[in-house]
């Protein structure tokens, strides 16, 4: 039992936690809800968590912890930044919980512990560059170079969800769609990519345009039935999406894209895009492979127990 490991993701509205073995796989795996903005109570559920994974797979010894959180640890005040749950933001996550479970415990963003699973023993594995993608409740990003996390000098690499949506990007879907409101972003900027491209902006682009509010698989299985409006909005997302990696090919070249979250499960993103590609990647060719994560929803826990 030397060589397992927790890993432990930290979401908006659940806590996972599994007990991976050295060869990857997950041997033991609970959940709990999330407390809702109460930092203090969200550590004592991390901790009782840790224990209660432990007691149930027999182990006596305290493992080390991998945590996967909606953030990143700013590397000037070792505080997290950048958390979409505000409750974290400006906390010595790491810090408290190592004194809380007398422990060694390694951060990472969410999405860079999606990215690492995948590279590791994922859909990616064996490419030498992977550009991970989330594609959520949020938008977020990671990226690994031969295996290994890139984290970047001001601890953000990978986080293209704040990038902008200019109004020239959603020119391109159609000059319609340039004439939609300005989204305000939770980071303080406006039309950031998370805010085109998440879930939840998904379903806002239908109800500016349908004046109708319904939830994105419902969306989605009406662009199947070949309803006009959800279809011009699914092909819309097809357009800004690729847009945007657009950007990131032409500043990293990945090997491989790999898409996770909820939107990742919109198959025609698979058969769409690439020609899509073709006319904004500044390349004779697009050898650039977009494909879908391997590990669905674990990925972002297992991530954080490969950061051991």
């Amino acid at each position: 039992m030397t060589n397992n490991r927790i890993g432990i993701d930290l979401g908006g509205t659940k806590i996972e936690a599994i007990i991976m073995d050295a060869a990857g796989a997950i041997t033991h795996r609970l959940r709990v809800d999330t407390p809702k903005y109460e930092y203090d109570e969200t550590l004592r559920a991390i901790k009782q968590l840790a224990l209660d994974i432990e007691q149930q797979a027999g182990i006596t010894a305290t493992l080390p912890i991998g945590l996967g959180t909606p953030g990143a640890v700013s590397l000037k005040t070792g505080l997290m930044k950048n958390c979409n749950s505000t409750s974290l933001n400006g906390k010595a996550l790491r810090q408290d919980l190592e004194t809380l479970l007398s422990r060694p415990v390694r951060i990472a963003n969410d999405a860079d512990c999606f990215t690492l699973s995948e590279a590791k023993d994922g859909a990616a594995m064996d490419a030498s560059i992977v550009f991970g993608v989330i594609l959520g409740t949020g938008v977020g990003g990671g990226i690994c170079v031969h295996g290994k996390l890139l984290q970047g000098v001001n601890s953000i690499a990978g986080e293209w969800g704040h990038n902008p949506i200019t109004p020239g990007d959603l020119a391109e879907v159609d000059e319609s769609w340039a004439r939609l409101p300005h989204r305000q972003c939770y980071c303080g900027r406006k039309n950031c990519v998370e805010s085109w491209l998440s879930g939840p902006a998904f379903e806002l682009s239908y109800e500016t345009l349908a004046g109708e509010k319904i939830p994105a698989a419902q969306i989605v299985e009406l662009a199947q039935r070949k309803d006009s409006l959800a279809t011009r909005v699914i092909e819309g997302y097809h357009k800004l999406l690729a847009l945007a990696l657009s950007n990131v090919i032409n500043l990293l070249d990945p090997h491989v894209i790999v898409l996770g979250g909820g939107m990742s499960n919109i198959n025609s993103l698979y058969t769409e895009m690439p020609a899509i590609l073709t006319r904004h990647v500044f390349s004779d060719r697009v050898d650039t492979r977009i494909i879908k994560a391997k590990h669905g929803d674990s990925s972002g826990v297992r991530g954080a127990a490969w950061l051991w």
